[in-house]
């Protein structure tokens, strides 16, 4: 018996599909498309187990659809910006561009090792000068369009490594490298106007209700979280205005039925009357506000209920009655206007603020269930308003406060502006140039890309951009008079919201152009997108943004890029996420070392369906392994042959025709996963149907019928185990033949068919049948196999449904 040598086989067809470009796009074709993409990586320096399983789901899909005649683009590339080089040329003393492009180099050898069928030509990294000139030129655009702009926020600020962190980089309000405790610093930062496009980004959710899953549609809609309320103002009394030089709070409310129940007003830390206020509270109670401020919006999500009572008070704008303003941990300035109107008889958050601190608690709403409760309920105790209910008493209210000149009725959004200021050195340079006549100037077209000094020293202290002498001077734009130049890089979610209109431009035009209209509108929508679920907000919502400010901006004409989402599961190993933390990594060179690239690919396919959580499991890969080696040793028993055999089915024993039934059952199985998108791709039923068409085809000794068998198997699995596939089609058939194979129906006709005999519509028995026996032999043949239940009952009806039932109906 031969023996299966994965690492000769699997190097020999890596080469040979390297040579003859196979997996290259077409970019003049009239052929149907296939735009299949998954996420990219961050340049680590090393693939793991959630890649491999992201990866070789694409690359089945791209597998399937090439054999199949269409013209795919299946590329590949790097979201190479980023904090983690930085730390990296910390700790290692390395440059992040060298530690960068290094790691690019080792992902992509292990790319090719696991035989992912990724387009070469169109890989790209996003550090790459060409295409931070691209985003550059659109970051101008957008500025000249008002769609970005630059103020005053505050920011998390460590004081130690003089450098602003992210909300997920403050642990336990403190820096997440050093562990000094973190301060809020008020910095000016470049917005983009992501909220001129909400109600657009919301709408066109419906258009992809059926293509993606429900989880990530609602996820995205809460986020957006389009709200209709009431917009007024709670004058400040008197003395708090003379005091704190601050006419009114401004509240927004989507529960304005609510409003007799307002018993105190919350404002966030960072309000600008908290500020006007602060130096007329205790040293106690502004060490509290400093330390809200201090921490993070997750972080306060979670903690419990504080606040400080500034001593002045709001006046009700209907019953003039005065309510104490308190600073809280909940109110966050980036939602809303951060101040609410407090209701703790009907809000859960407000009454435990207010059981809390003793604050009064004022029941406007006649409710059935124990306070608090968010139910709707007729008004109590409100003049005009009492007994009105529902929408019709939040529309009354509001319609009194706009015919008084005391609010109106708005929509508002929970979505905020994107911040993509970052004061780190690796990341794509801001092209807006700073002059003390003209003000913040976009640098000229002729001058991009603004690329990145080499010649710096990451120490984590600070922005090194900003101390570089080279880098900070320039020349206004407008005046030409000496200016500095703008020190913050872009947020690296930038890079990842056009990547894949990147890829849909031929390579020979990136330095021609941002984006090549006519190869875009060839190859876009994606038709499938693939990638983890913690995506499923930020990401993906700026990459469907990004579309559309491009398309606004003349560069595609379509609303939305990816047609299809798939959102993978976590591989696991002993129930949790893989991690060195806690020892449970699988490294995925160890596999292909052990078992090769078939293996793991075929295993991480199989172990189960790619929607949901797969757990690791070692007898799993040694099952993956063992298949594979029988599939190979037992393709001695087929003879080479350029076309399927022709096989009289009327001459075949059961075991053969049962073998020809379960392979060409596989290839329904195969059409039916590639194609019926609604079924998620379950990879794994179609390789288990391959497992039992083979081990019916080794159950018979048929040259015809294992030549047949192999022909079929071969071509349904390639797009899952490629290597063996194309090694054992060029044995045999004279390399690839992986074509559409049309079912052969005749092999589904049995000579005997399965009765369901049945005694007043309960089944009793089961029978075989030969197809030739007339309507009364099978009523006979029924009879003898439920005798017992006939003996004393007497039968007054025959039911005979053919190929399928006989029921007795007896009394």
């Amino acid at each position: 018996m031969r023996s299966y040598n994965p690492r000769v086989i699997e190097k020999k067809w890596q080469e040979h599909w390297k040579q003859v470009g196979a997996f290259e796009p077409e970019w003049e074709s009239t052929k149907p498309k296939k735009y299949i993409l998954s996420m990219f990586p961050y340049p680590s320096g090393a693939i793991h187990m959630g890649h491999v399983r992201n990866y070789c789901i694409g690359d089945a899909l791209a597998r399937y659809y090439r054999n199949r005649g269409f013209n795919v683009l299946h590329p590949i590339g790097f979201d190479a910006f980023g904090m983690p080089a930085e730390n990296a040329a910390i700790k290692h003393k390395l440059h992040p561009k060298s530690w960068t492009y290094d790691n690019m180099d080792a992902m992509r050898a292990e790319f090719a090792a696991l035989g992912l069928s990724f387009s070469a030509q169109q890989d790209l990294a996003t550090c790459d000068p060409i295409y931070t000139k691209w985003e550059q030129e659109f970051f101008i655009q957008m500025w000249e369009r008002g769609l970005i702009y630059r103020k005053k926020a505050l920011l998390n600020w460590c004081p130690n490594d003089l450098t602003v962190l992210a909300n997920e980089q403050v642990i336990d309000g403190k820096c997440w490298r050093c562990d000094t405790q973190v301060v809020q610093k008020e910095m000016e930062q470049y917005y983009i106007k992501i909220t001129d496009y909400a109600e657009e980004l919301l709408e066109d959710l419906q258009t992809l209700e059926g293509k993606w899953s429900p989880q990530v549609l609602l996820m995205q809609k809460n986020w957006i979280g389009k709200s209709y309320g009431l917009q007024c103002r709670f004058s400040l009394e008197s003395s708090a205005k003379e005091r704190s030089g601050i006419e009114s709070l401004e509240i927004f409310t989507t529960r304005p039925d609510t409003i007799f129940g307002v018993t105190y007003c919350a404002i966030a830390p960072e309000h600008p009357l908290a500020k006007a206020m602060f130096d007329h509270l205790s040293a106690q109670q502004q060490e509290q506000i400093i330390a809200m401020q201090n921490t993070s919006a997750r972080d306060r999500a979670s903690a419990q209920k504080q606040g400080v009572d500034l001593g002045i008070k709001a006046i009700h704008p209907i019953t003039g009655e005065l309510l104490p303003i308190w600073v809280a941990n909940f109110v966050l300035m980036d939602y809303g206007s951060g101040a609410v109107m407090s209701v703790p008889a009907h809000d859960e958050r407000d009454f435990a603020f207010a059981t809390m601190y003793g604050l009064p608690i004022k029941q406007a709403l006649q409710t059935q269930n124990p306070l608090p409760c968010g139910d709707d309920g007729a008004m109590l105790d409100s003049s005009a308003f009492k007994g009105l209910s529902g929408d019709e008493a939040r529309q009354a209210v509001i319609k009194h406060f706009e015919e008084n000149a005391l609010g109106s009725g708005v929509v508002n959004y929970r979505l905020r502006d994107w911040g993509v200021s970052r004061q780190r050195y690796w990341g794509a340079p801001i092209p807006i140039v700073h002059c003390e006549s003209c003000g913040a100037v976009p640098e000229k077209r002729e001058n991009l890309p603004i690329t990145l000094p080499d010649d710096v020293l990451i120490t984590g202290e600070g922005n090194p951009l900003a101390s570089h002498a080279g880098f900070m001077q320039a020349i206004c734009p407008k005046c030409g008079k000496r200016a500095r130049r703008e020190s913050d890089t872009m947020d690296t979610f930038v890079e990842s919201s056009w990547y894949f209109l990147r890829y849909a431009t031929q390579r020979s035009k990136w330095e021609q152009c941002a984006i090549d209209k006519a190869s875009v509108s060839y190859w876009l929508e994606v038709d499938e997108y693939i990638g983890g679920i913690e995506h499923a907000i930020l990401h993906l919502l700026y990459a469907r943004f990004f579309t559309k400010v491009l398309r606004d901006l003349g560069y595609h004409c379509f609303n939305e890029p990816f047609a299809h989402l798939l959102t993978q599961g976590m591989v696991l190993k002993d129930g949790a996420k893989m991690a060195k933390s806690k020892g449970n990594v699988v490294n995925p060179k160890d596999i292909l070392h052990a078992y090769g690239a078939d293996t793991a690919r075929l295993f991480i396919l199989f172990a189960a369906p790619p929607i949901k959580e797969l757990e690791w499991n070692d007898n799993g890969v040694e099952g993956a392994n063992r298949f594979i080696r029988r599939l190979y040793e037992r393709a001695q028993n087929a003879y080479p042959t350029k076309a399927l055999p022709r096989i009289d089915g009327s001459k075949l024993d059961s075991g053969q025709k049962l073998a020809r039934k379960k392979i060409y059952e596989a290839l329904q199985k195969s059409q039916e996963v590639f194609t019926k998108r609604q079924n998620n791709y379950n990879f794994n039923t179609l390789i288990a149907a391959c497992m039992e068409a083979f081990n019916a085809l080794s159950a018979q000794d048929s040259p015809d019928v294992w030549t047949e068998g192999y022909f079929i198997l071969l071509s349904i699995l390639e797009p899952i185990i490629p290597h063996i596939c194309w090694e054992l089609s060029e044995e045999l058939f004279g390399l690839a033949n992986f074509g559409e194979i049309e079912v052969d129906s005749s092999v589904f006709a049995s000579d005997e068919s399965v009765y369901a005999v049945t005694i007043n519509g309960k089944k009793r028995a089961e029978i075989s049948v030969q197809a030739s026996q007339d309507k009364q032999q099978v009523i006979n043949q029924a009879k003898q196999a439920v005798e017992k239940w006939l003996l004393d009952a007497t039968i007054t009806k025959e039911v005979f449904v053919p190929n399928k039932l006989v029921n007795f109906v007896v009394v």
